[in-house]
């Protein structure tokens, strides 16, 4: 029998926009250089692959080039699945034990929440290079444990970055989100994010850089709920509640294919 795997498209009520992750539910753990090679032949920003044990989940994320650490989008798809799949009952929470620690999803009317760790920034000096890949001038740069932020003075000017990837690669950072307020109605943030060394050059909907630009924007707008859209061509929404240490990402999700893995 093959492994059960799915194509989620998250942070979207649309299929074909928010962010696809690939979501593989496992019945025992592999080594990492198979769900590496996973990754490569998915070639999606993320897959997940979930392994259940001792009333929780083992989750880990991998790019097409590397493991990482937290990731948001395909955390929804793999709770999206185990519901959809009744691996888990409707009313019943994901739980995930990762490297960025015990991490839960639960349903919330037709959200699904996230209940993240909360990584702020604080102000930092660009590496070499890094300005000049992204060609912006920012009102303000700032670094948290995975990625720099740049504020920038418009969603038009958000819109509008379009960054050298080949020098971009060179710099040595995980990921740069850049962010505005947002013009849009309904919206208070918008931003994007670029992670080439990692093997992503945008990525459509990050649910971990809003780990970081929410609490950035609830210090400046004065409120502890938001609601982000993430610039994409894909684009996607999220709705962002800063609780202390915590931030909670609600979005939806939406299956696109199912299948199994032969090998």
């Amino acid at each position: 029998m093959g492994i059960r795997t799915f194509k989620v498209d998250s942070f979207t009520a649309e299929p074909f926009a928010g962010n696809p992750a690939a979501v593989c539910l496992l019945t025992e753990p592999r080594e990492e250089r198979w769900m590496q090679a996973v990754a490569r032949e998915m070639n999606l920003s993320e897959t997940a692959f979930v392994v259940p044990g001792g009333g929780s989940f083992s989750l880990r994320w991998f790019t097409p080039a590397v493991e990482v650490a937290l990731c948001g989008h395909a955390t929804l798809a793999a709770a999206h699945a185990l519901w959809e799949e009744w691996i888990l009952a409707p009313g019943e929470t994901a739980r995930f034990a990762t490297k960025s620690g015990e991490l839960r999803a639960a349903r919330r009317g037709d959200l699904i929440e996230l209940d993240f760790p909360s990584k702020p920034e604080e102000p930092a000096e660009p590496p070499r290079k890094l300005l000049e890949a992204i060609g912006v001038k920012p009102a303000y740069i700032g670094k948290n444990l995975f990625d720099y932020l740049l504020l920038l003075d418009s969603e038009a000017a958000v819109r509008a970055v379009a960054p050298d990837f080949g020098l971009l690669r060179t710099v040595g950072v995980r990921g740069v989100i850049v962010t505005a307020p947002a013009s849009t109605p309904g919206y208070d943030f918008v931003s994007r994010f670029f992670a080439p060394s990692v093997g992503v050059d945008e990525d459509p909907v990050t649910g971990s850089a809003h780990c970081c630009l929410g609490p950035f924007w609830a210090a400046r707008l004065g409120k502890t709920e938001l609601s982000a859209y993430q610039a994409s061509a894909r684009g996607g929404a999220l709705q962002v509640r800063v609780a202390g240490s915590r931030v909670v990402l609600g979005g939806r999700a939406v299956t696109v294919l199912r299948g199994e893995l032969s090998v």
